[in-house]
């Protein structure tokens, strides 16, 4: 286990970290996920939450292990780099704080304006919806780089406005169900299954990302494993509670919804309950963002520390001992992709990435486990020796494989080019 001194304050806690693991997987997605299931799967969407819940819970599984040996942080990045070395810790950095971090933050900037154009045409003027953007960046740079427990607060409170409502939905859904649109005849087929996986272990991924900030957290080795598992089982039983009330309530008309959960409100809850959600949907949003402003700072601030990025993303805030450097240039470089709209098209890469890091951190927990003389010693052993992170292998390729060829051509190349840029790098370094 490794716990290095990074000049960070350790102050969160168990019930922190499985909030914020919530926070990030509760997003826009779950206000369109029931309908895109449905199309694919009709009654039988069920079949793809379990499945998905369970391949989604061994790749959790991984990570606490890997997470409570190495408790630093950085996240999936430290866990790579430890492993592999500084050459394949480059690629998985930049793949990390960029291909996912920046690009995702910059479509749910974007999203938040586009759901706020419906009722205000004013954020489809580019100008305006630039300095909405800059309003926002300089918001989450303020309360980010007072403290991660300021952070956490609003955390926690944009959690609890989002999930009230959901779980009104559910309650109220569970008051109302109709059996009859929940029956379902044969299992689907394998292509199918596929495909809706595709969708929807996307929609779970993120969470794990809390491990970023391993570096903050109170008894690292406990805390992060236990918060993130607590997380992900609440996560999915979520999800599934959703996805039953959603095809209760609107049954075959469920494919065509473009805006499911609001829908489902307006049959259970009348007028104001559709207000609701939508604002409910503008809030998850805005939380996620402001998780990701929390965690992938922390990924360009621990590959800094490692001397894979420029050093000053390394240092930390003299006052609130936070990385302040790292936090303003991930936002800055996220408003340049909000405002110019180019980012869009790469949220496929952005998954794809994803899941290269799993690939990348169960490979890790096998590394780790084969040399029996780590000096990485787990505080969370996985049961069952190498069969959990073999058969999460297996899944994650299953996934992969899912994608077009275009797609996963499109990711080679990124990290090709990633790996010339460090063999350059080097070069230049062993000539000085």
């Amino acid at each position: 286990m490794e716990q290095k001194q990074e000049g960070l304050k350790r102050e969160l806690t168990v019930v922190d970290v499985a909030v914020t693991v919530i926070n990030i997987s509760i997003s826009s997605g779950i206000f369109l996920l029931p309908a895109l299931i449905a199309s694919k799967l009709g009654n039988a969407s069920i079949v793809a939450y379990v499945l998905c819940g369970i391949m989604f819970l061994l790749v959790t599984l991984c990570f606490a292990e890997v997470g409570s040996r190495i408790t630093t942080s950085g996240g999936a990045y430290a866990y790579i780099e430890k492993a592999f070395g500084k050459c394949v810790g480059f690629i998985a950095n930049a793949i990390f704080w960029f291909g996912v971090g920046v690009m995702v933050a910059a479509a749910l900037i974007n999203a938040i304006a586009d759901m706020l154009s419906i009722y205000f045409p004013i954020f489809n003027n580019p100008w305006w919806r630039g300095a909405f953007f800059f309003i926002l960046i300089v918001f989450f740079a303020i309360i980010h780089i007072r403290g991660v427990k300021q952070g956490m607060i609003t955390v926690k409170i944009i959690t609890m406005i989002k999930i009230v409502p959901l779980i009104l939905l559910i309650i109220v859904g569970l008051f109302h169900l109709n059996i009859q649109n929940l029956n379902w005849q044969g299992f689907p087929t394998l292509g199918s299954l596929g495909e809706a996986s595709l969708i929807l272990f996307f929609a779970f991924i993120g969470g794990e990302n809390v491990l970023n900030i391993s570096g903050e957290m109170k008894n690292p080795q406990k805390t992060g494993p236990l918060g993130l598992m607590i997380g992900v089982v609440i996560i999915i039983i979520f999800y599934s509670l959703i996805q039953i009330i959603a095809q209760s309530t609107l049954g075959a008309e469920l494919d065509d919804q473009k805006a499911p959960l609001a829908a489902v409100a307006t049959l259970l809850l009348g007028d104001w309950g559709t207000m609701l959600l939508i604002m409910c949907g503008m809030i998850a949003i805005f939380g996620s963002l402001n998780s990701l402003v929390m965690v992938f700072p922390r990924v360009m601030f621990a590959g800094a520390q490692d001397g894979l990025l420029p050093k000053f993303l390394s240092k930390v805030h003299p006052k609130y001992a936070t990385p302040h450097w790292s936090i303003i240039t991930l936002l800055v470089i996220g408003f340049i992709l909000a405002v110019s709209g180019g980012f869009k098209q790469l949220l496929v890469l952005a998954t794809l990435s994803m899941l290269l890091l799993y690939v990348g951190v169960v490979l890790a927990a096998i590394k780790f486990r084969w040399k029996s003389d780590s000096k990485y010693k787990a505080g969370f052993l996985l049961p069952g020796g190498y069969s959990i992170p073999v058969i999460t292998l297996i899944i994650l390729f299953w996934l992969i494989m899912q994608s077009k060829s275009n797609e996963i051509i499109g990711i080679g190349l990124f990290i090709l080019a990633l790996a010339i840029i460090y063999g350059i790098g080097l070069y230049f370094k062993r000539q000085i």
